[in-house]
């Protein structure tokens, strides 16, 4: 699936006891490096795992980048375009966390394009007003932390140092997502309308986020087992409606689940079903914006080959100085 590997990941002698002595650095808080041994299961997880998150950061700058000139003012559109920014640069630290692993930039991004990769499911929900950036950056991007900070502590170097920068930069997009909307829930009843369309049509996706029910999920267990996660869908997903319920009732708003309710027992708000059939049809393509977003990315691919181009030829032309000289 993927180019040239790792040298010592294909020596025969990958036995019991180098799994061992690879579970035994795990548990013992080790990182992982791209020179050390580790299971093909391990690398070949990671590039999954990695790549649909890269993805996921290039194709979410799309529905933020066509509010950029809708902003309404010049201090929301500069934070708006800071944003958007440090997305595309959260993508290139991904790239190259799983190209350490021997994946390549254009294996990782021809099957994004053919629509072979998959990318979070929230990037295919098209965004209606501006209240949507407010939503997107407190209630994405705070899932999206979450998930996040806890892949800081991934037992994978390279990817858990992208993490922390990462991170650090998330915190500041869920932020002015907060403020966005905390504005208009205290503002006119036509701006807290807004922010109450926005929070109908965004919760359930971004509950989603997270991704399937434990019990569905087929790479929990050994993500897990290898410390590439360190909390499972369902916990992180709670951990997210815990946090974010009496928030948003603060500002007046309400969820659009009426068989949302508090647990005084468990200390859990408890959500009604989560529609998992639209998740899974989002996923497989046939979401309200896939063929958009996808056909978008393509667009700017094909756009972007004079500079590949260009790119190319001057690196094989300061080769051929470098090698006279």
């Amino acid at each position: 699936m993927y180019g040239a590997t790792i040298d010592l990941m294909d020596d025969p002698r990958d036995d019991a006891e180098k799994l061992a002595a690879f579970e035994a650095r795990i548990a013992a808080g080790e990182k992982i490096e791209p020179g050390d041994w580790m299971p093909e299961e391990y690398r070949k997880q990671l590039i999954r795992m990695i790549s649909q998150h890269a993805h996921s950061e290039v194709v979410g700058m799309l529905p933020e980048g066509t509010y950029i000139t809708k902003a309404p003012s010049l201090r929301r559109k500069l934070i708006l375009l800071a944003k958007v920014q440090d997305e595309g640069g959260h993508g290139q630290y991904l790239y190259h966390a799983a190209e350490t692993l021997g994946a390549t930039r254009e294996e990782m991004l021809d099957l994004l394009l053919t629509g072979k990769a998959k990318y979070s499911n929230i990037f295919n929900y098209p965004a209606l007003s501006w209240a949507d950036m407010g939503i997107i950056g407190w209630l994405v991007d705070g899932a999206a932390i979450l998930n996040q900070t806890m892949l800081a502590k991934a037992s994978y170097g390279p990817y858990s140092r992208a993490m922390i920068r990462i991170c650090a930069e998330e915190n500041f997009h869920m932020r002015q997502g907060q403020d966005i909307i905390i504005t208009l829930a205290i503002g006119t009843p036509e701006q807290k309308a807004m922010a109450q369309d926005a929070l109908n049509r965004w919760w359930w996706p971004t509950l989603m986020m997270f991704g399937p029910p434990d019990t569905d999920s087929p790479n929990s267990t050994v993500l897990i087992r290898w410390g590439i996660k360190t909390k499972t869908n369902d916990e992180l997903r709670q951990t997210f409606i815990n946090q974010m319920v009496p928030e948003l009732q603060s500002l007046g708003l309400e969820f659009p689940d009426p068989d949302l309710l508090y647990d005084a027992e468990s200390g859990n708000w408890i959500t009604g079903p989560i529609d998992w059939d639209e998740f899974w049809r989002v996923i497989r393509g046939d979401g309200p914006m896939n063929k958009e977003r996808l056909g978008a990315r393509r667009a700017a691919h094909e756009d972007g080959q004079w500079v590949r181009e260009a790119l190319a030829a001057y690196a094989e032309k300061h080769e051929m100085t470098s090698a006279v000289l």
